[in-house]
Order: structure tokens, then C-alpha cells, then sequence
């Protein structure tokens, strides 16, 4: 049964990245000087298209296209220069080259930058040793990210990922009819619950953090952690690169927790007020989460890859999430302040 709230496929506009064709993306490369020998794999990625591309007479490259509209190219090149200070002080990241004096270049109204292969496999979280050497890199990240402070890119607080997608996605008739009242009134408790939990936090320092910091984000090879896609790099909180790292029951969260502030505080001091915000971040992201699928509804990739996302099951687990959500942020932090 069709979804009134889902536009048929027929009724959808024509989104940007349909011109992306694999001819474009080596010719775009074909335009800084690379050239490809026809090997084109698209990588996992939903928000932009990157794909590893090979190239005659070398290694393969990874090349990604950014999203239209999404970040303005100072923005773009703010997050390229943060990603070379760190490889600067030879913390493991994947830069974007430099191409011709620049590390964003533009091709039939796409923008793209261009990126060393690195290989490795997900790290093992549920070990205490590699916790706390994950812990080290991002202690040496935000040692870095706090000497200085983005100017473009816009911040990580509850206004930008609560208020704001929250109010996107009641205006724009998302949510079933019957479900609006209830999800409008949870999503209120819940932001209510997130500012108690800044309140309590107090006036916490924020920094250039990575910004999505989850296993995903993080290749293992025997040498140790290398961390890639620095694209949602924002001004935050230090504990939110470290949150996503935790997972299972809260005895769990407590003993992962201490694993990576143990290799954390080797190299960056670490501020236990913002324990209290664990859970509301957790929260901003659930909510910003949906609203990103929202705003990309119109690309084709997000129905076929999110086929459950707007269904009245969908938000009816949403609104049963973010209650839960509400009674974990009244809860007392992972350890006493």
C-alpha cells in the first residue's frame, strides 16, 4: 500500500546526483590531472557519493562528491584543513590531496575531493586494550581540535540537532496524522530533559570534534586506529566523540567508558561534567537522525535503502524511543560528579 506521506516514484524530482554517472565521476578526475583505467566501486556512503576509482600506473584512489547544497566550500575546506593538522602531528587520518594548490575541485556543478585508499577492518570494541588505544587518538584529536575554533561550520548543540529537526519535521507533514499529537508532545519532554541535562553539565568547553565518531568510522589495522570521514566535523562537546563508542547494558557503558578515558586523559584532559550529557546526545542524534531522512527523501538512494523509514511503524518505535530517552536522562550519570 502507498504511503501518503511517500510521492510515488514517478512524482519525485529529478535529484542532483542522477547526472553523477560513472563516465562524469572519471572525467572528473580525468580533469585534475587523474586518470582512471575503469575500475568504479561505490563505497557505502548515503549523504555523499565516493566511490574508489582506479588509476593507471598507480594505486587506487578514493574519490568523493559532495552533496548540493549541503556545506558551503569555505566550510568543505575548513574541515580539509583541520584533518591536515592532524596528519601534521602524524595522528593516523585520511586527508583529502591537495590537486593543483587545492584539495576541492569542481566538475559539471559537482564539487569533489580526492583521497588516499587506506584499508583495515572494524575495530574490536568489546576489547578493553583497543578501547583505550582508541581513547589515545581521540584524546590527540581534540588536543588539536581545541587550538582553534571553526568559523564555518555550524555547531553541534541542542537548537541545531533537537530544536531545529524537530520543528522541520512536524512542518512538513511527515509524521501520520494520528501520530502528531503524541510524537509533538514526546519530542517536547524529551528536549525538555535535554536542556536539564545542559543545565546540570554547566558551561562545558566545546571543539572541533569529528563529529560521527562510531566503530564505522574507525579502520583497524595492526599498527592501530586510523579514523576517516571528517564530513560532519562540527564545534562540540568532547563527550559526543566519545559516546558512540559505548554500547550494552549501563555496567557496560561504565567499563568502556573508563577503558577510553584511560588512553583519552594521556593526552587530552577530560571534563566528567559532561557525563550528565551523554543520554541528551544520544537524544539530539535520534532526533536529528529522522530528520535527516526527511531531507533526503527526495533522493532515490533513501527509499530503496530506508524502506521502513516513514511508515506508521516507524514512528510509532520513534515515539516509544524518545520516551525511553526522557526516563535515561533523569537517570544519574555513568559515575559520580
Amino acid at each position: 500500500m502507498h504511503n501518503e506521506n511517500q510521492p510515488h516514484e514517478d512524482d519525485r524530482p529529478v535529484h542532483p546526483f542522477s547526472a553523477l554517472s560513472p563516465d562524469c565521476v572519471l572525467d572528473a578526475l580525468d580533469s585534475v590531472g587523474l586518470r582512471g583505467d575503469g575500475r568504479l566501486l561505490a563505497l557505502n556512503s548515503y549523504e555523499n557519493r565516493v566511490y574508489q576509482v582506479g588509476i593507471e600506473d598507480s594505486a587506487p584512489l578514493v574519490a568523493k562528491f559532495y552533496r548540493p547544497l549541503r556545506w558551503s566550500d569555505t566550510a568543505i575546506l575548513e574541515e580539509h584543513a583541520f584533518v591536515s593538522e592532524l596528519v601534521e602531528r602524524e595522528i593516523q587520518v585520511v586527508p583529502a590531496l591537495e590537486i593543483n594548490g587545492s584539495t576541492l575541485h569542481q566538475f559539471q556543478g559537482f564539487r569533489f575531493a580526492v583521497f588516499p585508499r587506506h584499508g583495515g577492518r572494524a575495530p574490536e570494541l568489546d576489547d578493553p586494550h583497543t578501547l583505550e588505544w582508541i581513547g589515545r587518538f581521540i584524546g590527540r584529536i581534540h588536543a588539536v581540535g581545541g587550538l582553534s575554533a571553526y568559523k564555518e561550520r555550524p555547531a553541534l548543540d541542542p537548537a541545531t540537532f533537537g530544536v531545529e529537526p524537530r520543528d522541520f519535521l512536524l512542518a512538513n507533514d511527515f509524521i501520520p496524522p494520528e501520530l502528531l499529537a503524541a510524537y509533538s508532545s514526546v519530542a517536547q519532554q524529551a528536549l525538555d530533559g535535554v536542556k536539564r541535562c545542559y543545565e546540570r553539565a554547566g558551561d562545558v568547553a566545546v571543539l572541533r570534534l569529528h563529529g560521527d565518531c562510531h566503530g564505522g568510522n574507525v579502520l583497524w589495522t595492526d599498527a592501530g586506529p586510523h579514523f576517516v570521514d571528517f564530513d560532519d566535523s562540527r564545534m562540540g562537546p568532547a563527550i559526543q566523540d566519545l559516546w558512540m563508542m559505548l554500547s550494552g547494558e549501563r555496567g557496560d557503558m561504565v567499563r568502556q567508558m573508563s577503558d577510553i578515558l584511560a588512553g583519552y586523559e594521556d593526552f587530552c584532559d577530560f571534563d566528567p561534567r559532561q557525563l550528565y550529557l551523554v543520554e541528551a546526545l544520544r537524544t539530539l542524534r535520534l532526533i536529528h537522525y529522522s530528520a535527516w531522512l526527511a531531507r533526503r527523501w527526495d533522493d532515490p538512494a533513501f527509499p530503496v535503502a530506508f524502506p521502513w523509514f516513514n511508515t506508521q511503524r516507524y514512528w510509532q518505535d520513534r515515539i516509544l524511543e524518545l520516551r525511553e530517552q526522557v526516563a535515561l536522562m533523569d537517570e544519574a550519570p555513568l559515575w559520580p560528579i
